[in-house]
């Protein structure tokens, strides 16, 4: 028996909106063993997940342009 499109499995990145992706990747990212040494290194104590991921990925695609 076919699962109609609606019952679709949530986890599908076909069916996710812009802000449940980012949701998930931001979780993914800070679940990250990089990203926990990252934020031990840092003297900051930024409390919003969503600026420290957002930092993270900034700094460390910076390290990857050189």
């Amino acid at each position: 028996m076919a699962i109609p499109p609606s019952s679709a499995n949530p986890t599908d990145p076909a069916q996710l909106s812009d802000s449940q992706m980012w949701e998930s990747l931001k979780l993914a990212i800070s679940g990250s063993s990089g990203f926990q040494s990252w934020q031990l290194d840092r003297t900051s104590h930024e409390a919003d997940l969503d600026a420290l991921v957002h930092q993270y990925l900034r700094e460390t695609l910076e390290t990857l342009a050189y």
